[in-house]
């Protein structure tokens, strides 16, 4: 094999609490092994436009605990296409860079796969998104930066909530999976919990809020994934509201703040190893995989199975959900 000498590194999609972390690891990784570092801004979209950088060791000091991503971040239609697609190697070829890692999630690995499947250039992907639902991999860089941001939040919704004898619908994100939902729902105390994985109808609920006011339970909280099929907090509580007059019933839905604020501890160490483990797997010769983590050792995912696979939530954390909110 020929020795790569230089390499490209992304993030895109949705930014994550970690991915400076992760470009910091890769960048450091390389040049620690004589190769260069090209930061390709925006995304794919960068890609296409030529937006490249020279990285050095110092352009990524002191951004370990910094939220966002320093080469930011898109999502690119363009490159959905074989246009896009092949402007991009050609930029990539021009600036000599034989192999780019990239930070994202679902939708970023699906691009690198095609596009190593169509080029010869290798693409090595680092799972970050907050929604922690890629396959092949325990944790996702911003999943538990995002948790603490959650249960801080509803913390202080709960003081208020029992200071007012109030229902609290709290929405988070999770437009496709409910694993920030679940585990930051028991992490805070909440009452119940629903999630796009699970069906839990409006009469299921009213029986629970019915349940709680006999137990003279005035206030509540609940976490709402975004994706839940009732239409999120505001749509379940019009369906509920009617029903319950005797709850004070307010939403509130955190929105971005998720994605923002400096990184966790655990996120700035597993973006640290997995960006690391990246540039390895590029000095390996390994090509269109993600780099995960797996009873906490780096473990080498090819990227059509991080793909078509579904990850799917702890059930047993649902069970313990209902247990613990009698």
């Amino acid at each position: 094999m020929t020795k790569i000498k230089k390499i490209g590194v992304l993030t895109s999609g949705g930014d994550a609490p970690g991915m400076n972390a992760a470009i910091r690891a890769v960048t450091r990784t390389a040049i620690y092994n004589d190769i260069e570092v090209v930061g390709i801004r925006h995304g794919y979209e960068g890609m296409i436009n030529g937006h490249f950088k020279r990285l050095k060791s110092h352009n990524v000091s002191d951004i370990i605990q910094r939220g966002g991503t320093i080469l930011k971040s898109s999502r690119s239609e363009d490159f959905k296409t074989e246009e896009g697609r092949k402007k991009a190697y050609d930029n990539l070829k021009e600036e000599e860079i034989g192999a780019v890692v990239v930070i994202g999630g679902d939708g970023t690995f699906r691009g690198a796969k095609e596009f190593s499947q169509d080029y010869d250039i290798s693409m090595v992907g680092i799972p970050g998104t907050i929604d922690n639902d890629l396959y092949g991999t325990d944790y996702t860089i911003g999943y538990d930066s995002a948790l603490n941001t959650i249960v801080e939040a509803v913390d202080k919704i709960r003081d208020t909530a029992s200071s007012h004898n109030r229902l609290f619908f709290i929405e988070v994100m999770g437009r496709d999976a409910g694993f920030l939902a679940l585990r930051s729902g028991i992490a805070c105390g909440a009452e119940a919990i629903l999630i796009p994985e699970v069906r839990r109808d409006t009469a299921t609920l009213k029986n629970y809020l019915e349940t709680g006011y006999k137990r003279k339970k005035f206030s509540n909280i609940i976490l709402v994934a975004e994706g839940d099929e009732t239409g999120g907090a505001f749509g379940i509580v019009n369906d509920v509201k009617d029903d319950f007059k005797e709850y004070d019933m307010k939403v509130t839905v955190l929105g971005h703040i998720q994605r923002g604020g400096n990184p966790s501890a655990f996120d700035r160490v597993i973006a640290s190893q997995m960006g690391v483990a990246a540039v390895e797997a590029i000095l390996d010769d390994q090509k269109s995989i993600m780099v995960g983590m797996m009873n906490r050792e780096v473990v080498h995912i090819p990227f059509n199975r991080t793909i078509k696979h579904h990850k799917d939530i702890n059930r047993r954390l649902l069970d313990i959900i209902d247990i613990l909110s009698i």
